[in-house]
């Protein structure tokens, strides 16, 4: 849940669009700011009407500004992990849906069956849960496709996804070197 005492959201622009990241100042752990929320316009997963407190400068909130550069650098393909101090707020299975996503390396996918068989659960209480990601990109469920390789499901647009994929593709002579 989001205390809109203690949160506040910047509009950040990327080269995938507009971006609200949403910040909570008193979070679990109580040491500084977190991001809690990152949302693309029509992301499918921000509850309608939602107010995640007042809006600031990125630049007037350390943990924005850390969040700005590292996404500028990822996008731009010099950068494939993030610092950015993130929390992810939900129930048991989606927790554990979840740190599987953190775990998936960059330039690589699993399938949703594929996380069903780690958690015990079926593909499609994944799918939910990874669907419910609020904080896409620093964690990662664009690496999730289908069973057959498709591009499914991402909150934030199939396009985006297929952007994301493309962008952490490796060059050819890294995917078809022998050694």
């Amino acid at each position: 849940m989001i205390d809109l005492m203690t949160t506040r959201h910047a509009v950040l622009a990327t080269q995938l669009g507009e971006l609200t990241a949403v910040v909570d100042r008193a979070h679990a752990t109580g040491e500084g700011a977190v991001v809690v929320g990152l949302y693309f316009p029509g992301h499918w997963t921000l509850p309608e009407g939602a107010d995640h407190g007042p809006r600031v400068d990125p630049a007037a909130e350390p943990v924005l500004a850390t969040l700005a550069t590292e996404l500028e650098e990822y996008l731009a393909g010099s950068r494939r992990d993030f610092t950015t101090p993130y929390e992810l707020r939900g129930g048991e299975h989606h927790q554990r849906v979840w740190a599987l996503l953190e775990r998936i390396p960059y330039g690589q996918t699993v399938t949703y069956g594929d996380l069903a068989r780690e958690t015990g659960g079926a593909a499609q209480a994944v799918g939910r849960a990874v669907g419910a990601n609020p904080i896409s990109l620093l964690v990662p469920c664009h690496r999730v496709v289908g069973a057959d390789g498709s591009i499914t499901g991402y909150a934030g647009g199939l396009d985006r996804k297929r952007t994301l994929l493309a962008l952490e593709e490796p060059p050819a002579r890294e995917r078809d070197a022998l050694f």
